[in-house]
């Protein structure tokens, strides 16, 4: 019953539009200006950059609370059963921002709060999400769109956990099979909530971050 009312708590937390309230603040609408995104990429083009930082954390935020509590509750090494209830409350509080019950389910694209989803979950996520950020930074440098960080970081996430299981002493895919199915689907929402990026990244008119 307390993980029933963690995963309850975690989309709700999750479904908070942190980027549309700090919007509202500054008196905009983050919705009608630029792609209409409720994040911090459009935050940052509405009202700045220190804003956009700031609607980030709290984003990313969304997603660490509710596995820093569920993590509380497992053994060392975890079950199965117990993996598969705190990745409940991490895909509750992502699935709270990209289907939020406060703006009629039409949320953000989930970036942010899935990193702070990996990052709460020690050391299985955390490693694998710090090698992402580091991709993510990279193509970011790179190339300035962020939309093709975030993919390409999402995509590497898996990958990585992956690479991690076959090579680090005591990572056993008998026991972690559940974080790997996570690992999968939530790159595969992030993706799906960018195919409008995609299209603009082919045709060569996705907007780029100022450097």
């Amino acid at each position: 019953m307390g993980f029933v009312i963690l995963i309850f708590g975690a989309y709700l937390l999750g479904a908070i539009p942190f980027g549309l309230i700090i919007a509202r603040a500054h008196g905009k609408d983050l919705r009608s200006i630029g792609s209409g995104n409720i994040g911090a990429t459009n935050l940052s083009r509405a009202v700045g950059k220190k804003w956009a930082y700031l609607c980030f954390l709290l984003d990313a935020a969304k997603g660490l609370l509710p596995m820093a509590v569920a993590v509380r509750f497992i053994s060392s090494p975890p079950t199965v059963a117990e993996l598969f209830l705190v990745l409940a409350a991490g895909c509750a509080a992502v699935l709270g921002h990209i289907f939020p019950i406060y703006l009629k389910f039409k949320g953000g694209k989930g970036v942010a709060t899935s990193f702070g989803v990996a990052l709460g979950l020690w050391p299985y996520y955390t490693i694998c999400a710090a090698v992402a950020f580091l991709i993510w930074l990279t193509v970011l440098l790179l190339w300035r769109y962020v939309s093709l960080a975030s993919i390409t970081a999402s995509v590497a996430f898996p990958l990585t956990l992956v690479l991690m299981i076959k090579l680090a002493r005591g990572w056993d895919f008998a026991n972690l099979w559940p974080l790997l199915i996570a690992a999968v689907a939530i790159p595969i929402m992030v993706v799906l909530r960018h195919r409008e990026n995609i299209k603009r990244l082919i045709a060569g008119t996705e907007s780029k971050i100022s450097r």
